[in-house]
């Protein structure tokens, strides 16, 4: 599994070569022009170290000058950001024990540079006519935009389903919190939910990056669908944490918990509700909670953060503070005659949505 370093570093080159680039004009200009090409995206010591030959050169960056150093033998070198060249018709000689699946030269040479040194490089096959980007370990091939979108319309489908049938259960969890008949299973299984969504999301997120200009309007798609998704993972995960646990640091925990999951586990309500700490066995799923009222807070308007997190310090559950009258909220630091009636009518009606919503 890539390290969060090298899913950075492949996602910002996917970016750089995106469409709408300089790189990716010059690419698909070499492309055209029936040529090949050996670039090497970025430059330090471990570069220099295997260059040999060639010529050094410290000009500007642009697809034509790109395309024309490519008709040479040779690599071609760019600095970090790409926006100098700087060296050209080099030779890289990487060392030849790197452990490479390739069997072309070109390519060959590309996966070990890349290995050694940690600096992503594109290799252009004439012959096959692709472009294959070598960074963090993997070998990644550019498609066109068209393919790409095809791709990514479909796992946007995918996410919409998943989207509406976590919008089932998170409302599901929200009646049986009003009612105080939420289990460790109906928690698991909004865990579920929310991190299947996440997956699908930065799997088309990754389509998004590789689209570059291409991409805009599948942006607002994304956005608009996970939109809060976040967030609820933050108030579910702090409505049940046990309560020996610091509740900033367990949102975190859960995220790398859900996400270090495999797809099988992912299906297993026990491994959701174990990674927030709520089980050990199967037989603990059927086990009553209440929830300390985070989420459903979170939905009254205009009710400041540090004012909902003093309301349920000073009430503990989800169902105090809804037997709570407005004499017994002003209590709380913050929270005078008028925010109290806000709060009141605020979780009133909340109540009665969510328990239509399930019943009718």
């Amino acid at each position: 599994m890539p390290q969060p370093g090298e899913d950075e570093q492949f996602r910002a080159t996917l970016a750089a070569v995106a469409p709408g680039t300089e790189l990716r004009d010059g690419l698909e200009r070499i492309l055209r022009g029936n040529t090949g090409a050996l670039i090497v995206l970025g430059h330090d010591r471990r570069v220099d170290a295997l260059c040999t030959g060639g010529f050094p050169l410290d000009v500007d960056f642009s697809a034509t000058r790109l395309r024309e150093l490519a008709k040479m033998d040779g690599a071609i070198v760019v600095n970090d950001d790409i926006t100098k060249i700087v060296r050209a018709a080099t030779h890289l000689v990487p060392d030849p024990s790197i452990e490479t699946s390739e069997s072309g030269t070109r390519h060959r040479t590309a996966e070990r540079v890349a290995k050694q040194t940690g600096v992503p490089v594109v290799s252009v096959s004439q012959s096959m006519r692709i472009v294959a980007l070598y960074v963090a370990g993997r070998r990644h091939v550019l498609e066109g935009s068209s393919a790409i979108l095809n791709y990514a319309n479909q796992a946007l489908q995918t996410l919409e389903r998943y989207k509406a049938r976590l919008d089932e259960v998170t409302g599901t969890l929200s009646a049986l919190e009003i009612e105080d008949l939420v289990s460790v299973r109906d928690v698991a299984t909004v865990l579920q939910r929310m991190e299947m969504v996440r997956r699908i999301s930065s799997e088309v997120n990754g389509y998004v990056v590789e689209l570059g200009i291409d991409g805009r309007l599948l942006t607002l798609q994304l956005h608009e669908l996970t939109a809060g998704v976040a967030d609820d993972l933050d108030w579910v995960v702090r409505d049940y944490l046990p309560d020996d646990e610091d509740r900033e640091e367990a949102v975190a925990r859960v995220v790398a918990g859900l996400s270090g999951l495999d797809a099988s586990e992912l299906l297993d309500p026990v491994a959701s509700a174990r990674v927030l700490g709520l089980v050990g066995s199967a037989e603990g799923l059927d086990v009553s909670i209440s929830p300390r009222g985070y989420r459903i807070l979170s939905r009254v308007p205009r009710l400041p953060g540090a004012v909902f997190e003093r309301l349920v310090d000073h009430f503990g559950t989800l169902q105090r503070l809804l037997a709570a009258s407005g004499d017994e909220l002003q209590l709380v630091d913050g929270v005078g005659e008028g925010r109290a009636r806000l709060i009141r009518e605020g979780l009133t009606r909340l109540a009665e949505s969510s328990i239509l919503e399930r019943y009718v």
